[in-house]
């Protein structure tokens, strides 16, 4: 996640395949993967620099609240990366599992884990920071001086439990205080690493221009296991990327595919 100052304390969506600017079209693959694998943040070296965002994905984004980027990242890094991810769950787990305290926030829901802090875990994912192919989205979207603010890696195997978590981000209950509409303060952006191109499997679920809404969704809808009306599952393969603004209300989504355990 990027901020435009440092913190204190996934109509219809714009869909690009890298590196061809037009839309891509959607893919409908008859296998999907045991787990979910998804990173905020990551990085690498030696790909072309990508110009800023063009005015179709830019109107996009403001219109949207997000933007969806089909096979953005290459083949070899979303291995690299999830390679990188399941290693560092592992590692993780040992730790949590024998009271041992370590610097980072891992949570655990069965088999599934989230991992925050994960800079100093991994070179790859301090190289993520600054990822050429990302930058000139951040620095157009966002600002042209953002600062770095958080990164995370979630790996779900089903649900196990986890129920819909509405939210949008920011202090202060999502910067509400600053009344609306809500600043634009920080741009997220999550990568799939695993095949996501089916709805079902716990994907990122959001409200479209729900970041120029003044309420937010019913409390109602926002316990409703099954997604209310407006909301969209976001679907993509490997390698793609998702930036979404601050005040877009997003969650992960429900389970239908085959869990791993």
């Amino acid at each position: 996640m990027y901020s435009i100052t440092p913190a204190s304390s996934k109509g219809s969506p714009i869909s690009r395949k890298m590196p061809s600017p037009q839309p891509a079209e959607s893919t409908d693959p008859s296998n999907h993967g045991d787990e979910r694998v998804g990173v905020a943040q990551s990085c690498g070296s030696g790909y072309p620099i990508m110009k800023h965002p063009t005015p179709t994905e830019r109107a996009g984004f403001e219109t949207n609240g997000y933007l969806i980027i089909q096979e953005f990242l290459p083949p070899d890094l979303v291995e690299r990366l999830r390679e990188a991810a399941l290693s560092d769950a592992g590692r993780r787990r040992r730790i949590e599992e024998a009271g041992q305290t370590r610097l980072g926030m891992t949570h655990l829901h069965g088999k599934n884990i989230r991992l925050f802090y994960l800079l100093e875990d991994d070179p790859l994912f301090l190289d993520m920071v600054d990822l050429p192919l990302i930058m000139p989205y951040v620095t157009g979207l966002l600002n042209e001086k953002p600062h770095f603010h958080a990164s995370d890696v979630i790996l779900e195997y089903g649900s196990h439990g986890r129920g819909p978590g509405w939210h949008t981000d920011g202090i202060d209950a999502g910067f509400r205080r600053f009344g609306w509409p809500i600043p634009f303060l920080q741009l997220k952006v999550g990568y799939y690493l695993s095949d996501m191109s089916q709805p079902g499997a716990g994907n990122l679920c959001v409200v479209p221009g729900s970041h120029n809404a003044r309420i937010p969704p019913d409390e109602t809808d926002r316990q409703n296991p099954e997604l209310f009306e407006g909301a969209v599952q976001i679907c993509g393969p490997p390698g793609t990327a998702i930036l979404f603004h601050n005040a877009l209300w997003h969650t992960g989504g429900p389970w239908r595919a085959r869990a791993g355990g």
